[in-house]
């Protein structure tokens, strides 16, 4: 099992920690529910230096990437990111991933953990038909999330460079807590706010000391992936292997948005179509109520106990102290308010499609 350059600090720091997409990785240090609420109210950093860094460069890269990318790539200015799946050739999801635009000519792509080496793979198979430079920066590069929105303002003491006129989704490489070559970015995968930074890993325990020195006064919380999980959820955010996979139809993961068949990628007639005629299935939000709490795999059913869906992920909301999930139902029953259930230790737990996100930025 591997470890980030971090591993020993979370130790330090009584880090709950799990084997997570190849690595040990910590899952909470203090508790969820205060992980949780410190990053969407206030201040948390993630060690997130298990996720996949791709460089891609050459006037061949744009090419191949608009071939193996959902979104159009020839949209994104130098500075800029976007969001991003992998359509493989059966319709389903490769892995969902930020692309970053470099330099005129390069591009950074950042996949997930799990899906690293046959995410690699791939992107080395398609490029047999590009000829573009590929190189695979993962081992190299670490990647720390500080979140929340105190973020900007406690890690400016850190960097020169003026975070709060970094535009969302936005990027800049300057200095940061005396790293010179550090990527920025205004993404992150919490609704919190915040930033994402890129550096070499071996810089990696003196930058995770010097932010949470400067956030100490902000009273910044170490922040684990069980945190990370309950709040993407609050947010209706997918995660690969609960609501999108290989088999998953994007359209109906809510992933119309960054679809563009007409930049003619992998499986684009089929993505048309479904975009066009709609799908059988949709991925939805819901709210529980009472003191339920929904989980993956438990089944969604309406009020004739008939199933019309399954839950991909669930959780007890820090935020509003309620039982939310996501999961894909039947489309005729996927309209805000409806009322459905969920069968939770084979109960009826009444609950209410709502409409994403369940926290209101």
């Amino acid at each position: 099992m591997k470890k980030t350059t971090l591993y020993q600090h979370h130790l330090e720091l009584n880090a709950k920690m799990s084997p997570f997409g190849g690595y040990e990785m910590p899952i909470q240090y203090t508790g969820v529910k205060k992980e949780h609420l410190a990053v969407r109210n206030n201040l948390g950093v993630f060690d997130v230096s298990h996720m996949g860094e791709f460089y891609i460069t050459g006037p061949n890269a744009l090419p191949l990437l608009q071939f193996l990318c959902s979104n159009d790539i020839s949209k994104i200015a130098i500075g800029k990111a976007q969001y991003n799946y992998f359509p493989n050739e059966k319709g389903g999801i490769i892995d969902d991933l930020i692309v970053y635009r470099i330099e005129e000519l390069k591009y950074l792509l950042v996949v997930n953990a799990s899906n690293k080496k046959k995410d690699w793979a791939w992107i080395q198979q398609q490029n047999q038909n590009f000829g573009a430079k590929l190189e695979d920066a993962s081992e190299a590069t670490a990647l720390l999330a500080i979140q929340g929105p105190s973020a900007l303002e406690a890690m400016q003491k850190l960097t020169p460079v003026e975070l709060k006129k970094l535009p969302f989704y936005a990027h800049t490489t300057g200095e940061f807590a005396g790293c010179k070559q550090t990527l920025i970015a205004t993404t992150g995968y919490t609704g919190a706010g915040g930033i994402e930074i890129y550096f070499p890993a071996a810089q990696a325990p003196q930058i995770w000391e010097a932010i949470l020195d400067a956030g100490a006064a902000y009273d910044i919380l170490p922040a684990g992936l069980a945190a990370r999980d309950t709040l993407r959820i609050e947010m209706g955010y997918c995660l690969y292997g609960n609501e999108i996979d290989e088999t998953t139809s994007p359209i109906a993961a809510g992933l119309k948005w960054i679809t563009k068949p007409e930049t003619a990628s992998v499986n684009a007639k089929q993505l048309a179509k479904e975009i066009e005629v709609g799908t059988s299935t949709k991925l939805i939000g819901f709210l529980t109520e009472g003191r339920a709490i929904p989980r993956a795999g438990h089944e969604i059913i309406n009020q004739d106990n008939q199933i019309i869906g399954r839950v991909t992920s669930g959780t007890q909301s820090p935020s509003l102290a309620q039982g939310i999930g996501l999961g894909y139902i039947q489309t005729a029953y996927s309209e805000p308010g409806t009322q459905v259930g969920v069968e939770i230790r084979e109960k009826y737990c009444s609950a209410t499609i709502v409409r994403l996100p369940f926290i209101k930025g």
